[in-house]
């Protein structure tokens, strides 16, 4: 307010006083019947007291004093400066604003007059100014600080997204308040955040962040934390999701299995939105749950990964071929081959089998699991994930040097896949019909390479001293 308005005010307040004060020396005048004795001198009011800054939360109640002494007939009288706006005059409440109010202690020497607003809002803050109608006015000023806490206007902001792999995302999260608050990101589960290729971090500052050719480890929920120092801090859950099509890995894609054993095979899958995933023979025909199969799929972590099981129970000779691990959603499909070939089992029976091995059976019988393979390549149009990791899988196995007497027969097996294999033949360990007496026999023989390799070992040793 500049010095012009200034004076309007306190011009316009004195006006409004004068008329009052004039009417109340008239009527003293008449009721007592003595003019006012001229050249009287009258103590000036002053104020005892300064007006107390006040910092308050909005929706709060606040109370402003004014204290002056010797106030005489004179008026007291508060006003907002910034709005140019008089409040109260003595006792009464000029403005129409319901929420403001006056009181004053008369029996307070120093008489207090007190400025009461209630619920109070952001636009009360600013400075509010006491007056006294003397002929040169006297006021004094308190400031109101009004704080509000930091709140997100969700019309402003992002909301859940889902985009395609490789895209650019943006999200903003816009807060209000006062002071203005200051606005950081985090991601839900405390990982880091993949600005782009080069920067993570685990938190950003600022209304928005910008994710360069997110991918499907961006997924997840993003928090938007707005505070500036007036609580409650707020915050916002914007859900990321990013859809691509499925992918599969295989662990063992060549598989050996004897007659009338157990089997069960593996397919990984990774997709968003999640896949329809299921199992087929060579001839296409879907793969239903029967005594002779079992499918089992589960979620893993991430959630767009799912591990796919394809149980064949008691191998028969027409089970053997090619199986299909098939995933499909809305952004593509793939599938992954594995092929079943005949193994020849192990001559000798190893003993009872462990309490472990007998909770793990799948189905009545006497097969143990048994898987070989290598990885490679997917058909589908959506490749496969880099693999190469070994999954071991849920039943124990036995690994059995390819030279040895029980090594499979691979003359049913094409050069090209033979090259695949590794150096090792992995059987399952068979139903436990052997008697004890075969079970010794395999211990002693057991002990009697173990000790006749330590012999020789203590032999070379010693022939090189």
């Amino acid at each position: 307010m500049n010095p012009t308005e200034h004076q309007t005010i306190g011009a316009l307040f004195l006006m409004l006083l004068a008329v009052t004060t004039t009417r109340v020396s008239t009527n003293s005048a008449v009721k007592t019947g003595i003019a006012p004795v001229p050249n009287v001198v009258v103590e000036e009011p002053e104020f005892t007291d300064v007006i107390e800054n006040v910092t308050v939360p909005a929706g709060r109640n606040v109370k402003l004093a004014c204290s002056v002494k010797n106030l005489g007939s004179f008026k007291v009288a508060w006003m907002h400066f910034e709005q140019s706006a008089i409040l109260t005059v003595h006792n009464h409440v000029i403005t129409r604003n319901p929420r403001i109010s006056v009181t004053h202690d008369k029996h307070d020497k120093h008489k207090t007059w007190f400025l009461h607003i209630s619920n109070v809002q952001e636009e009360d803050k600013g400075r509010y100014m006491c007056q006294i109608n003397t002929v040169t006015a006297k006021t004094q000023f308190g400031y109101l600080h009004v704080v509000v806490p930091p709140n997100i206007d969700d019309s402003l902001s992002s909301s859940d997204v889902i985009v395609r792999e490789g895209s650019n995302v943006t999200l903003k999260c816009r807060a209000t308040g006062s002071p203005m608050p200051q606005v950081k990101w985090k991601r839900d589960d405390n990982s880091k955040i993949a600005i782009n290729k080069s920067l993570s971090v685990l938190e950003w500052d600022g209304e928005s962040v910008e994710l360069s050719k997110i991918s499907r480890l961006d997924m997840g929920a993003y928090l938007c934390i707005a505070s500036n120092g007036v609580p409650p801090t707020v915050s916002k859950r914007i859900k990321v999701s990013v859809d691509f099509p499925p992918m599969l890995w295989i662990p063992h894609q060549l598989v050996g299995v004897p007659l009338s054993f157990n089997i069960t095979l593996e397919c990984f899958t990774e997709a968003h939105p999640t896949s329809l995933n299921y199992w087929t023979r060579e001839d296409g025909h879907m793969i239903h749950d029967s005594r002779k199969y079992r499918t089992e799929s589960t979620v893993g972590m991430p959630i767009y990964k799912t591990h796919m099981k394809l149980h064949i129970f008691h191998i028969l000779q027409s089970d053997y071929g090619t199986y299909k691990c098939v995933a499909k959603n809305p952004r593509g499909e793939t599938d992954g081959v594995i092929r079943i070939y005949t193994s020849t089992p192990p001559t000798t029976s190893p003993g009872p089998p462990t309490t472990e091995s007998q909770l793990l059976d799948f189905w009545p019988g006497n097969g143990r699991n048994d898987s070989y393979g290598s990885y490679h390549p997917g058909n589908g149009p959506g490749g496969t994930l880099n693999g190469g990791q070994h999954h071991p899988n849920s039943y124990s196995v036995h690994v059995v040097d390819k030279n040895s007497k029980y090594s499979s027969n691979l003359n049913e097996i094409d050069k090209s896949e033979q090259k695949s294999l590794d150096s090792k033949v992995i059987y399952w360990s068979a139903s436990g019909n052997g008697s004890s007496r075969d079970s010794s026999r395999v211990i002693f023989s057991i002990l009697s390479s173990f000790v006749s390799s330590t012999v020789l070992t203590f032999l070379v040793k010693l022939s090189i001293h």
